[in-house]
């Protein structure tokens, strides 16, 4: 938004500074044609009554025209000013946006980095489990894995299934006590393997 609103202020800018100029030089012409008028009245050039005359009537109309074209510079030096500022301000606002958005970007890589690393870990730690389990359970594990959402396995967690939330039923849970330590059990409403922990109700 603050880029799209200093691409306004510069063009407006931008297009002020021109008119700036062009009022400038609009003036500083009809200054240089009075000065020459000027002159030549001084110099004696001009003898004619009719033509001083003349020339000192074109001097009045040279004089009210610079005096219309220098409110006009003032009224456009006025608009730049203000335009100026509000340029100024949204630079400054757009540096400080370039300055935040790099910080956040650096964090951000920082923090995919660490993700990576404890990416690259986690899978060192799982092919390592892996090639110590028996093929047939890896096997199984991956087939649940692929049918529950990339989840072959949940943690049993007091009486409930963490992989589908729900409570086993009573009888699961004393066939689940009377199991053997090694054995491998399943959850009786999603099918994914449940792991026994501390925090087993069992």
């Amino acid at each position: 938004m603050v880029d799209r609103e200093l691409v306004t202020a510069d063009t407006t800018v931008g297009d002020l500074q021109r008119e700036q100029k062009k009022a400038d030089s609009d003036v500083d012409q009809v200054r240089q044609r009075k000065a020459r008028n000027e002159q030549r009245i001084q110099s004696g050039q001009i003898t004619s009554p009719k033509d001083l005359d003349n020339l000192q009537h074109e001097i009045g109309s040279l004089e009210r025209r610079i005096s219309d074209l220098e409110d006009a510079e003032l009224e456009v030096m006025e608009k730049l000013e203000a335009a100026e500022v509000v340029q100024t301000d949204l630079r400054s606002r757009a540096e400080a946006f370039a300055g935040r958005q790099t910080e956040l970007e650096s964090t951000r890589d920082g923090s995919l980095k660490e993700l990576d690393e404890q990416r690259a870990g986690i899978n060192e730690k799982r092919t390592a489990v892996l090639a110590e389990l028996p093929e047939p359970l890896v096997k199984q594990y991956q087939r649940l894995r692929e049918h529950n959402g990339g989840i072959g396995a949940a943690p049993l967690v007091g009486k409930r299934c963490m992989g589908c939330r729900m409570e086993l039923a009573p009888s699961d849970l004393n066939a689940i006590k009377a199991a053997a330590p090694d054995a491998v059990l399943r959850c009786e409403e999603c099918g994914r393997i449940l792991v026994r922990t501390s925090e087993s109700a069992v």
